[in-house]
């Protein structure tokens, strides 16, 4: 199945009227897991020089650290969309991230990708969905990933909200994100999520206009501190608020013991949309 029509598969769930039909309704019922595992893939030159040229990474013969979730992507949005997941795909919010690759990946590589998820567990303000994938070359783990979509619902006061990450103070670096973002990095990542695209397609989900996809936020800031992180290394964040496009955003970095805390956030106000850090291994 094409991303396309993944995508428009995804998205029948959250349509008036056809989210009734038999096949599409979603129950909130009992879930024990799904997998997917996709065909084995080469990794193209031209495919990941132009996720580096979007998200600011140097070329390179290795593929930037967030690349593979590319690859992940799609698997991830056929369980979604597959009648035995719970929940709708659209308004399903990405609330965090863990991403750990074990080496580098090299351009030219076979790859196998495999994602799996289980039943939810409790947030204050739904139930997360974890999203595990694996990436093999040679059957050796090079690349694994953890996805926390949230469905916002009935939520348990006294489940965890999320992780904490140190203070990453903005440091003077503010990036200017232009209206067609979110096109350029869907024309890439295949996450033609509407909310992305344009001021129409937001607004009829509840934006004010269109929002950066939350793994370019992530993949933006890994590319800040690329050129100081071993191959061997482990990236959490959190998605904090929507970056509206076009817009501005501040980063800021700190070094710790095993690594480096960065954010990003309002030029404005200092709101903060996005927290993590790395950790070397």
């Amino acid at each position: 199945m094409n991303a396309a029509l993944t995508l428009a598969r995804a998205a029948l769930p959250s349509i008036p009227v056809v989210n009734q039909l038999p096949g599409i309704r979603k129950t909130g019922g009992e879930f024990s897991g799904l997998s997917r595992t996709g065909t084995a893939t080469t990794i193209e030159r031209g495919h990941v020089d132009a996720f580096a040229h979007v998200c600011g990474f140097p070329t390179k013969d290795t593929v930037p650290l967030p690349y593979p979730h590319l690859l992940a992507f799609p698997l991830q949005m056929s369980i979604m969309s597959d009648p035995g997941f719970p929940a709708p795909a659209i308004g399903t919010v990405h609330l965090e991230n863990s991403i750990t690759a074990h080496r580098a990946i090299a351009i030219g590589e076979s790859v196998n990708v495999t994602v799996n998820v289980g039943p939810s567990r409790p947030h204050p303000k739904g139930r997360i969905y974890d999203f595990q994938t694996l990436v093999r070359a040679d059957g050796e783990t090079v690349w694994e990933e953890t996805s926390s979509y949230l469905r916002r619902g009935k939520g348990d006061g006294s489940a965890s909200s999320g992780s904490v990450f140190p203070d990453a103070e903005p440091s003077g670096i503010v990036w200017k994100l232009p209206g067609n973002l979110g096109r350029r990095y869907a024309a890439v990542s295949g996450d033609h999520n509407p909310i992305h695209l344009y001021p129409i397609t937001a607004k009829a989900l509840g934006f004010p206009r269109q929002i950066a996809h939350g793994m370019w936020t992530l993949a933006r800031c890994v590319a800040a501190l690329e050129n100081r992180l071993p191959d061997a290394v482990r990236v959490d964040v959190a998605f904090k608020r929507p970056v509206l496009l076009p817009g501005s955003v501040a980063f800021g970095s700190t070094t710790l013991d095993d690594g480096f805390a960065f954010s990003l956030t309002s030029p404005k106000d200092g709101s903060p949309h996005l927290a993590g850090r790395t950790t070397a291994l």
